[in-house]
């Protein structure tokens, strides 16, 4: 009793001091309940700086925290997702998803995934991670055209090689975050088809069947921003790191061209696999990654198309807005 009454004497002082924390996580493990003792554990985290940068004096009490709340958020969830079983049978497979994510947030196994925006956000737009293909109908002419245009990667990969440059090229000086191992790294290299809503002449020439394919493409157009479209080359063992997109106002297409076994893409709370010649679209908002687990190349073509909720009107205003906003970053200059 005296070890408790100790614990929550320093927290009274201070509710964020972390060694209290841990120490009333590990009383809870001993007397208390498991979902108590993970609850507390989770608290300690919380306040904890991150896992690189630990104090070497509680590293081990730290490290026994986070197993001890993912080993309970494991078993929660699987215990949520048994209770769910039978009412999840009958729902289509986009609302079973919507109900197994969840259990797994209300588990504490995940976070709530929302549109996390770098530049313009269109609010009120639901967060949808992958959309349906359905959405799309467009998409099944350039799908009959994946053999030739993978045949002009080939090509480009064979005699283009050094026109793919590193997707991830910032300047010295400027914050890396989780861009270091790819910053300046063929690792993630591309073949730029158009950037930033400017066609890249030269290399639209060397892949005209490409070219004319994106050309019949309802892209994305925001001066300045989209459309982008590229073969997007993921070295053996590479790892895009978790990150988010520019605007909620467009989403990113894929369609597979190169694809070994174990390379797959998480958009959220989903991971997917690629499959050769199968689209897919996604908000690129949603904290997403992309892992090329296999010894071999892996290869997709990139392109911006605008999110299928908007109006065509509500289009415009995103030209309008992502307009403005430029102008009155540079104004004229006065004579």
């Amino acid at each position: 009793e005296g070890e408790r009454e100790a614990i929550e004497a320093a927290l009274a002082v201070d509710a964020y001091f972390l060694p209290a924390l841990l120490a009333k996580g590990s009383w809870l493990e001993r007397f208390g309940t498991r979902a108590s003792a993970a609850a507390m554990f989770t608290n300690a985290l919380k306040v904890a700086p991150p896992e690189a940068q630990w104090p070497a004096s509680l590293r081990l009490q730290l490290t026994h925290a986070r197993d001890f709340a993912a080993s309970h958020a494991e078993d929660l969830d699987a215990f949520l997702a048994r209770s769910l079983s039978e009412r999840l049978n009958p729902l289509p497979p986009s609302l079973a998803a919507r109900w197994r994510e969840a259990a797994s947030i209300l588990a504490g196994k995940t976070k709530p995934y929302h549109a996390v925006v770098n530049q313009l956000c269109v609010p009120r737009l639901p967060a949808v991670p992958f959309f349906e293909r359905e959405l799309f109908p467009f998409l099944a002419k350039l799908e009959t055209k994946t053999d030739v245009i993978r045949a002009e990667l080939e090509t480009a990969l064979g005699s283009d090689r050094d026109r793919f440059v590193p997707y991830i090229q910032y300047a010295p000086g400027q914050p890396v975050n989780q861009w270091g191992e790819l910053n300046h790294s063929l690792s993630w290299s591309t073949l730029h088809l158009w950037r930033n809503g400017k066609p890249v002449e030269e290399n639209l020439a060397r892949c005209p069947e490409t070219a004319r394919a994106l050309a019949a493409m309802p892209l994305a157009d925001i001066d300045g921003l989209c459309p982008n479209a590229m073969f997007s080359a993921l070295a053996p063992k590479a790892h895009i790191p978790p990150h988010n997109g520019e605007t909620n106002g467009r989403v990113v297409a894929h369609l597979p061209l190169i694809v070994p076994e174990a390379c797959s893409y998480r958009v959220g709370f989903d991971w997917r696999r690629w499959q050769v010649g199968e689209t897919l679209i996604f908000d690129d908002t949603i904290e997403h990654e992309a892992r090329n687990d296999s010894d071999e190349l892996r290869v997709v073509l990139i392109f911006d198309l605008w999110n299928p909720l908007l109006i065509p009107a509500e289009r415009e205003l995103v030209r309008t807005l992502t307009a403005a906003a430029r102008a009155f970053a540079s104004p004229p200059r006065s004579l």
